[in-house]
């Protein structure tokens, strides 16, 4: 027992570690107003979001970038709700903008990568740009892309993501908990195993996804058009697959409003780690997942054995320390440090939630936008 925590741990510490050194070791892009140049297809699969259209559209509607340069094209996943008004709304007051309302053509079990494809086959412009419609996207979003295309001539670019500032106990959760995804997503690429990335701030070559078929291999998988799609660039363009690390690139996206909700979100995200075709990214789970069990049977055994409470303390203060390292880094990134003051609390929640949502992930159904999933 007590050498197979001492392993653990240490894989655990020295993973965390490696992901702070990765951190850091990636350039941080500074925009250098270089000429635009390349053309961007934005695509924006939506399904019952017109609470969120009005701010995406806003932060869309002021990007700095040559308008004939870029168009936007939404797809509408089969939406209930006023999403019309507020489209027709935008675009009489943008009449400049290149801008398309088109249908999901629905073909396989995922419909956002559905969407996607939906957009991309009608796209006219050699770089698609995804993002959620519940996003806000930054003013030199596309001025940051061109600059690292024309610098690092990639064929995929992952960018940041953080959450707008909210002000509640689930919040300061949620948040903490995806400011450590997103560390460990930079780290990755600093140490030269990507192993993560969010779609809700993607770019690739248009030619490119057709070259690997797009989403084809993992259709049937609701979820994943994001690191699905990573992975089949690394296996065939490993050097191309790049980190655009800059503050004026970070998406800011919602954060879940219930527990209910959040839950669903982590299950999903957690079900499809079984079909990641990375052995760093089933490791990294792995290592994540065990580690947060063994500070639970830690905990328990020091509770039945009080003599043995060392053990406990010493796994659980060295992960709390490593741990906040790297988020801490992160938020100072992403300029999100609201929630850092709750670190300590939610930290001895986190093993509970890690160890549930691994277990649910591996046999509970999910629902996602009001329809349901099987495992």
């Amino acid at each position: 027992m007590i050498y197979i925590s001492i392993l653990i741990s240490i894989i655990y510490l020295a993973l965390i570690m490696a992901f702070i050194i990765g951190f850091e070791k990636v350039e941080t892009v500074k925009n250098n107003d270089t000429v635009p140049k390349n053309r961007f297809s934005i695509v924006i699969p939506f399904r019952n979001e017109a609470h969120n259209l009005p701010g995406l559209l806003k932060s869309i509607s002021i990007i700095n970038y040559p308008s004939d340069l870029f168009e936007i094209l939404l797809v509408n996943d089969d939406s209930q709700d006023y999403f019309n008004l507020i489209i027709e709304e935008f675009t009489n007051r943008n009449p400049s903008l290149n801008f398309q309302l088109l249908k999901n053509i629905r073909k396989t079990n995922s419909p956002k990568k559905d969407a996607i494809n939906s957009a991309i086959n009608l796209s006219n412009f050699e770089w698609i740009v995804t993002t959620d419609a519940d996003c806000v996207v930054p003013v030199n979003w596309l001025k940051l892309f061109n600059q690292f295309i024309e610098n690092e001539n990639p064929v995929f670019i992952s960018a940041p993501v953080k959450f707008s500032i909210q002000n509640s106990l689930l919040f300061h959760f949620q948040n903490l908990n995806f400011t450590s995804l997103m560390g460990s997503t930079l780290g990755g690429f600093g140490i030269g195993n990507p192993f993560m990335c969010n779609g809700a701030n993607l770019c690739y070559h248009n030619e490119t996804f057709f070259e690997l078929k797009g989403f084809e291999g993992n259709a049937n998988i609701a979820s994943g058009d994001d690191i699905f799609l990573m992975e089949k660039m690394l296996r065939i363009y490993p050097k191309k697959v790049k980190l655009l690390k800059s503050e004026e690139a970070i998406v800011e996206t919602n954060a879940e409003n219930t527990w209910k909700l959040f839950i669903n979100q982590q299950i999903r995200w957690a079900s499809k780690s079984a079909s990641y075709k990375s052995i760093f990214a089933k490791f990294v789970g792995i290592a994540v997942f065990s580690e947060n069990l063994l500070v639970l049977v830690l905990g328990i055994y020091a509770m039945l054995f009080p003599q043995n409470w060392l053990y406990f303390i010493l796994v659980f203060t060295l992960k709390i320390i490593v741990d906040f390292m790297l988020i801490a880094q992160t938020a100072v990134f992403l300029k999100n440090t609201k929630s850092l003051k709750y670190y300590l609390f939610v930290s001895f929640l986190y093993p509970f939630f890690i160890v549930y949502i691994g277990c649910l992930s591996l046999f509970k159904n999910y629902e996602w936008k009001g329809r349901s999933f099987k495992k």
